[in-house]
């Protein structure tokens, strides 16, 4: 009879609706972490224990709400982060703190406008002029960042008592902690939503936008409201965390992302939209958070948190898509069928290997060259040649507004040194943007390089023999692991590339333990920073290697295979690109380059630091578009991409010689990138 029970339960529990089986799931998992907390803990859970773990949670928990609206539209929004930032920042320069009192209403309200304002500035972009919502939301989150830095450039400000007192305060004093309230009104509105047409036409829009919009849903509309109201969500999420810590960071939103995508995946929406709730996100959060509270309490450093959180989200992402169609489950049919083929011999390299390309006339292959080079170019040279002109136009405006730039030597030299790292992101980066995708594991791929390099060289010429290499070697298994996660698991570029850079960030601080040790060898100092009568050492070398680069993506059949893809998966793999195999390379290559330039930052600043590659995440996208490409993939030339490597490096030269403060640009790289996205997208009819 119990065994007739279970089995009736788990029928009934995989008949039920994907959505409601993850919340279940979360819910299960979440009382489980519960149980263990209370188990590896010196006593019984409290009332105060449970206090405080609702409002360790609350932040992230909020925060993903908004993302998972945001998701289930079929949208990504990286600005969440730094949305929160700026409402702590905005908090703690307006209040007062000499007021007897504090409005708590007055300042919630100010944190969810600001929030939601920022959020109608993605909508706009994202709904109206149809720009990516990564690329939008990559821009708004360094904008953003930027504003952050001239409200408040450093910890302190002053948030009154009064918020914190009223928000992890208690709802029923020893019975019911605000902080569940207020998650609790947040869903109760959500609930309210969801079954309205407003709610329904996300789910919609978020499934299929083109079917919606054919039975009458205002899609554009739909995704700007979407936006609009995850800002708001921020906004509280900055709230909440202003009345936590009673002060500002202008840095505080930066490590949330992570676990608020991990929190969406965790509690069971799909990514891609269409599938999923805001439930199930809430009871990820706290499952993340629990999870970092048990390895506290085991006495495991703090430095593995976003170990733990990246390979959470990897392990969600992979867990709900687990079925008989999912990738990973092609890919085993497909290679076992192709095992069998070369068994029996069948396989295309096992039979008639007879050229059968059509052959042309030399003499005639050479008219036609000679007449074709420029149609065939013109479109390389329609998006490259803009980058070219502006650079030419800030080197003009420096020349008159600083002088010594048009004819001073030293003034080249620098603007080629200070190109070399964007130089070669651009080559790893851009042939990644080519086919599609984007990585995100760049900043602290370049950071473990570094941090690797430094102290297995601590100033030694010969322990660069060997050191260079491995650390390359690391860089590449990166990309190769980054490869690997999406072709092979299926998971998204920007999950896997995003969850990567959170564990390599843990690694680095485990390995380093929070400050890094060791320094640059003499050699690599001098490469990057001495001097050959004018020129620097690597200067020559980054000639070689823009050749190097042109013709890899332009002349090999590997940059043949990285355009098929861009222009389309599916055409690519009926023309018969080995599509995987491509992929893994194109991100092994991009791990590579960011390898390299970890390397080389290490040279030009004599050590290594923590986070010595959070600012080249968006000017390595921003170099890529601005010189042209197509952030959708299939177009742009490493030519264009070197215009807008020189470009945004002598507008950064410019602005280092004048009074503006450092996080302009911020704010001008990212819209540099939304103006050259706009400019340069593809028309539609």
């Amino acid at each position: 009879m119990t065994s007739t029970a279970t089995s009736r339960n788990w029928t009934s529990l995989f008949s039920m609706s994907p959505e409601r089986r993850s919340v279940l799931i979360a819910i299960a998992v979440f009382l489980g972490l519960l149980g263990l907390v209370d188990f590896v803990s010196s006593g019984p859970l409290s009332y105060f224990d449970i206090s405080f773990l609702s409002s360790g949670g609350a932040t992230s928990a909020i925060a993903a709400i908004g993302q998972t609206i945001v998701v289930l539209s079929g949208g990504f929004d990286l600005s969440a982060g730094a949305v929160i930032s700026l409402v702590n920042v905005v908090l703690a320069q307006g209040m007062d703190p000499a007021a007897a009192q504090t409005s708590v209403v007055y300042w919630t309200c100010v944190g969810i406008g600001v929030g939601m304002l920022t959020g109608a500035f993605n909508g706009i972009f994202i709904a109206f002029f149809r720009l990516q919502p990564i690329v939008v939301t990559l821009s708004t989150m360094f904008i953003i960042q930027g504003l952050t830095l001239l409200v408040m450039d450093k910890p302190g400000g002053f948030v009154a008592p009064d918020l914190g007192t009223f928000y992890l305060g208690d709802a029923i004093p020893g019975w019911l902690p605000m902080p569940l309230v207020v998650i609790g009104v947040v869903l109760l509105a959500w609930l309210w939503l969801k079954n309205t047409r407003f709610g329904t036409a996300i789910y919609a829009v978020g499934s299929d936008p083109d079917a919606a919009a054919a039975i009458g849903v205002r899609v554009k509309l739909t995704k700007f409201l979407v936006y609009v109201i995850a800002g708001g969500c921020y906004g509280l999420a900055g709230v909440f965390i202003s009345a936590q810590t009673g002060s500002a960071d202008p840095l505080v939103g930066n490590p949330l992302l992570l676990s608020m995508f991990a929190a969406v995946v965790v509690g069971g929406t799909r990514l891609g939209g269409g599938r999923g709730g805001p439930l199930g996100t809430v009871f990820g959060a706290y499952i993340l958070m629990m999870v970092v509270n048990i390895l506290l309490v085991l006495n495991v450093s703090a430095y593995y948190s976003t170990i733990a959180e990246g390979t959470i989200l990897i392990l969600a992402v992979l867990a709900g898509s687990v079925s008989y169609s999912s990738t990973l489950a092609k890919q085993l049919r497909s290679a076992q069928a192709q095992f069998g083929a070369w068994r029996q011999g069948l396989l295309p390299s096992q039979l008639d290997r007879t050229d059968r390309r059509m052959k042309m006339p030399s003499s005639a292959e050479g008219k036609l060259v000679a007449s074709s080079f420029l149609s065939r170019n013109s479109e390389t040279i329609r998006y490259a040649l803009p980058a070219y002109l502006c650079l030419l136009a800030v080197v003009i405006v420096t020349q008159l507004w600083l002088g010594r730039a048009i004819l001073n030597p030293t003034y080249w030299n620098s603007l080629a040194v200070l190109s070399t790292f964007l130089a070669i992101l651009a080559l790893g980066q851009g042939t990644v943007i080519l086919t599609g995708g984007l990585d995100l594991s760049v900043p602290w791929t370049i950071g473990i390089a570094g941090i690797l390099l430094a102290g297995i060289v601590n100033g030694s010429d010969a322990a660069l023999v060997y050191a260079l290499p491995a650390v390359l070697l690391i860089a590449c298994l990166i990309g190769f692991i980054n490869g690997v996660g999406i072709v092979v698991l299926g998971i998204s570029p920007i999950v896997m590339t995003l969850a990567m850079n959170g564990i390599l960030q843990g690694f680095a601080l485990v390995y380093s333990q929070g400050t890094p040790a060791g320094f640059s060898s003499p050699m690599l100092r001098w490469f990057m920073t001495g001097k050959i009568w004018t020129v620097t050492p690597v200067v020559p070398f980054m000639v070689l290697f823009v050749i190097a680069a042109v013709f890899l993506l332009g002349r090999t059949a590997f940059g043949r295979r990285v355009y098929g893809i861009g222009n389309g998966l599916r055409a690519a793999q009926l023309s018969g690109i080995a599509v995987g195999r491509t992929l893994i390379l194109v991100y092994v290559l991009s791990g590579l380059c960011a390898g390299l330039v970890g390397v080389l930052l290490t040279g030009f600043s004599g050590q290594a630091s923590l986070g010595m590659g959070d600012d080249y995440l968006l000017p390595s996208i921003a170099v890529v578009v601005v010189g042209g490409a197509l952030i959708t993939g299939g177009r742009g030339h490493y030519l264009g991409m070197l215009g807008g490597v020189l470009l945004l490096t002598a507008l950064q030269m410019f602005l280092a010689g004048t009074t503006l403060p450092y996080a302009t640009r911020a704010i001008l790289f990212g819209l540099v990138v939304l103006g050259a996205v706009m400019a340069l997208r593809e028309k539609r009819s």
